[in-house]
């Protein structure tokens, strides 16, 4: 009987964990593609010569921040860019 109550126990922590897992993943897959849409609306719409800066470039170190760093991420990248200071 105590086996059988340890395990029902056991399960329901481990489907706790569980969940909060999948949410903070869920959260940060959220964030990452916000990141890169962001990144891809700036381009798409030309933002960056409205303050006479060229396009931001789709490279290696562009994409990994935006995809690290999400929303947060992308604004880095913009303000370097803004700065004079693109991604090599």
């Amino acid at each position: 009987m105590t086996i059988d109550l340890a395990l029902i126990i056991a399960g329901l922590l481990i489907a706790v964990v569980v969940i909060f897992i999948l949410k903070d993943i869920v959260k940060i897959i959220i964030n990452s593609v916000l990141g890169l849409l962001i990144l891809f609306l700036v381009n798409y719409f030309n933002l960056m010569a409205y303050v006479g800066k060229p396009d931001i470039e789709y490279n290696a170190v562009n994409v990994i921040l935006c995809v690290l760093g999400g929303v947060p991420g992308a604004l880095i990248v913009i303000v370097m860019q803004l700065l004079g200071y693109p991604a090599p």
